[in-house]
């Protein structure tokens, strides 16, 4: 059974990164990143080995864990006031206007938001755990529960560690999946198309950000498409990032926690990739920069955008000389963890983030990136 988030302060924390942030964590001076006793992340991570874990393993546990901590939070307030609200994911009392919205995209999205954001307790809870349990610092965040909570109804009133209401969201991911002659791995410089090119374009929120956005109809719609497409963005990332770090993974029993939860994330993602074919198209009637387009009509449908097909298509694999095949994309281990930040910083999850929170999730991430696989 869960505690609420409001009372996590002794438990562990989440996961966050936003705009500033990358140039504020570029100069690692501070020193502000906190462990779960107080001591600095910084010092653990020039330890020769933490417990039974290496140096290496112990870091893709900690930035794993961080992350976990981030999306835990996201997700949180997503359930308040569109998911389910019980004792296995407690805190708020739902918002019926917003969760209509999302209804209207599938009618299941309030049970799809609740069952994920159980899963994310669980990652990080479990991370955390085994950390401690091998005598390495398991990761807190709870000095970053700053920003401020939706005022809209059905949303508790504290700080929070992620940002929900100032979004770009990167859709390239939609196409990443469908066009079958590229791979980011093998084509780092190929610019995926968009499937809502505006929604990167410019910063949107995907929970209300109080009552007044529950009019008018269209309006509240849009924000509930915005949060659709969201999801599958934040869960194909994660769907990426456990192969990823996989790969520099040293203990078999570190490599076993990793390939049993990153499945998890990629399960979720295929939810998501099959809900975001039945956001409704429209324009948002009070930001009209804001449109979702009909996926299935020109200048966008064929096999690229058709929203039927959420298959991953096959595509080149480790080199062209091979055959194409269905796979997760990307999985390059080079910067796989800086380029989780990066992604997320870009996304706005961290607007209004201090330079210290900046700082400690760059350190986290250049200590998983230089993981080396051992014997």
């Amino acid at each position: 059974m869960k505690q609420p988030l409001i009372d996590l302060k002794n438990s562990v924390g989440r996961r966050s990164f936003m705009k500033n942030g990358l140039a504020v964590a570029g100069a690692v001076t501070m020193g502000a990143g906190l462990l779960a006793d107080g001591s600095s992340v910084f010092a653990q991570g020039r330890e020769e080995s933490s417990g039974s874990l290496s140096k290496g393993d112990a870091a893709i546990l900690r930035f794993l864990s961080a992350a976990e901590i981030l999306e835990t939070d996201l997700w949180q307030q997503y359930n308040e006031l569109g998911g389910i609200q019980d004792q296995e994911v407690p805190g708020g009392s739902g918002n019926e206007t917003y969760t209509e919205a999302l209804e209207a995209i599938d009618d299941d999205m309030p049970d799809y938001i609740h069952d994920n954001t159980d899963d994310e307790f669980t990652h990080f809870d479990f991370i955390n755990a085994y950390l401690a349990a091998k005598g390495a610092q398991p990761v807190n965040l709870d000095e970053f529960r700053t920003l401020p909570s939706s005022k809209a109804t059905g949303a508790q009133q504290i700080g929070r560690l992620t940002n929900l209401m100032q979004l770009t969201v990167d859709t390239s991911w939609y196409t990443r999946y469908r066009i079958d002659d590229k791979n980011p791995d093998l084509d780092p410089n190929f610019k995926f198309p968009q499937a809502v090119p505006s929604l990167s374009k410019g910063q949107f929120p995907a929970i209300p950000r109080s009552d007044d956005d529950l009019t008018p109809g269209d309006h509240i719609q849009a924000i509930a498409n915005t949060a659709a497409f969201h999801f599958a963005f934040i869960e194909q990332g994660g769907t990426s990032l456990y192969p990823s770090l996989a790969q520099r993974v040293s203990n078999v029993e570190v490599l076993r926690i990793l390939l049993s939860i990153g499945p998890t994330e990629t399960a979720h993602f295929q939810i998501w990739h099959d809900q975001v074919g039945n956001a409704p198209p429209l324009t948002d009637p009070t930001n009209s920069d804001l449109v979702f387009p009909n996926l299935n009509e020109a200048p966008f449908g064929g096999e690229v955008f058709e929203t039927s097909l959420i298959m991953p298509e096959p595509c080149p694999f480790l080199s062209r000389k091979f055959p194409r095949c269905s796979i997760v994309r990307p999985t390059n281990t080079r910067g796989a963890a800086m380029g989780a930040v990066k992604a997320l910083t870009a996304d706005g999850l961290f607007i209004g983030q201090s330079p210290q929170f900046f700082e400690l999730l760059h350190q986290l991430a250049v200590e998983a990136d230089a993981a080396r696989r051992g014997m």
